[in-house]
């Protein structure tokens, strides 16, 4: 899924380093005929490693450059002088990282901590140079190891974005507009469906100077788990979330069927996704009188706490960070 610079998915070509060769040498000096086997080791081949780096958000930087080799170990040579390890390839990708083989999809790696390092593709060993082989019966052996192979392949890089609370809502549901008050992200707001395609964090400023990540993921609709819309796209971002919180509008028809709607997709995308905490809250309700909100009340889903707000109007926003910071806390 990509939208300006914010990259999420991205497919690439890795190589490690080949092993240097054993070097096959004999010792010749001055005055020294045969001076036997000093034949050096080879270097090994350079590894492809993943760091993980708390600064970054998006796979952007692996967009124009996806094949990625490693150098290769240096030979061995006379007195036993070791080759040079061939450099080591790092690619730095963002916290939230999961890297699949792109032939079978099995999840190889995931990246969740600042500086962690993942070795994707280790570099082949250096071969054993003569001296080595040297024996009471083979005082001269004339033969050293080849280097081993590096290894390759095709893999796919996908980013599951990390935050404390993820927004879940029909497209046009005010999540964006709510993220653009309570945080200083600025997401595109318009008034129709899927304006956000890419997810967009925000951190949310709260008492005492603490803080808490709010993600807004881009609107699910009904079969977004097997992949209508935007689907399995932003789906997968919402895994990460610790709690989330389910924004529907004042205004809408069902308040109750589009929550158990909302639900059904997390269900069908992931049923683990029902374990997390959940929080309910009716956006645009500045539109409404208490009457209309009591009326409201009698019809919402059950076992799910639920909030009146309003981003435009500034109403239940404190009340709605309170409540956020307690099921975080």
């Amino acid at each position: 899924m990509t939208e300006g610079n914010f990259v999420d998915y991205i497919k690439i070509y890795a190589s490690s380093g080949k092993g240097g060769r054993g070097s096959a040498h004999l010792h010749r000096e001055k005055y020294i005929a045969k001076g036997g086997p000093d034949g050096g080791d080879g270097g090994r081949g350079g590894h492809i490693i993943l760091r993980g780096d708390k600064n970054m958000w998006t796979l952007f930087h692996l967009k124009f450059k996806r094949h990625f080799r490693a150098e290769h170990g240096g030979d061995g040579s006379s007195s036993r002088s070791t080759g040079h390890d061939g450099a080591d390839v790092i690619i730095p990708v963002p916290l939230g990282t999961i890297i699949r083989d792109a032939d079978t999809d099995e999840i190889l790696h995931e990246v969740i901590e600042d500086e962690q390092e993942i070795i994707l593709l280790e570099g082949g060993k250096g071969g054993r140079g003569n001296w080595h082989f040297k024996s009471s019966t083979n005082q001269t052996p004339r033969y050293a190891q080849p280097g081993i192979d590096g290894q390759e392949g095709w893999y796919r890089i996908e980013l599951k974005i990390l935050a404390d609370v993820g927004l879940v809502g029909f497209p046009n549901a005010g999540k964006s507009t709510l993220l653009s008050v309570i945080t200083a992200a600025k997401p595109k707001i318009a008034d129709y469906a899927f304006t956000t395609l890419k997810p967009n964090l925000g951190i949310v400023e709260y008492r005492n100077h603490q803080s808490f990540v709010m993600a807004d993921i881009p609107g699910i609709i009904e079969g977004a788990a097997e992949g209508k819309g935007l689907g399995h796209h932003f789906l997968r971002h919402i895994e990460r979330n610790s709690t989330l919180l389910f924004l529907i509008p004042a205004d809408s028809e069902d308040i109750k069927k589009e929550y158990e709607i909302l639900l059904n997709e997390l269900r069908k995308h992931n049923p683990e996704l029902l374990d997390k905490d959940r929080l309910l809250a009716i956006s645009k309700s500045d539109m409404l009188d208490d009457e209309l909100k009591e009326e409201i009340k009698q019809e919402l889903p059950e076992g799910i706490e639920a909030l009146f707000i309003s981003s435009v109007a500034q109403q239940g926003l404190m009340e709605l960070k309170d409540k956020l910071w307690q099921m975080l806390n």
